[in-house]
């Protein structure tokens, strides 16, 4: 299996452990909760999916984000 490059919104490569910023209101499903705009998300985690990365938040764990609405920190 060939190591796909993640990216995110602007096209900048993403790696395990990096900091990424949400780029828009994301309702989380399943839970009342929406992770606003601005939110700094720290030690991202690579899942073999180019599109999607998981991470943690302070109000939700076990989160996965769609790549697109994520830019590097």
């Amino acid at each position: 299996m060939t190591d796909a490059i993640v990216r995110d919104s602007n096209g900048t490569p993403l790696k395990d452990g990096d900091s990424v910023t949400l780029i828009k209101d994301l309702k989380v499903k399943g839970t009342s909760e929406t992770i606003k705009r601005g939110t700094l998300v720290k030690n991202i985690r690579l899942n073999g999916n180019p599109g999607e990365i998981e991470c943690n938040t302070k109000q939700v764990k076990g989160l996965v984000l769609k790549t697109e609405f994520l830019k590097k920190a």
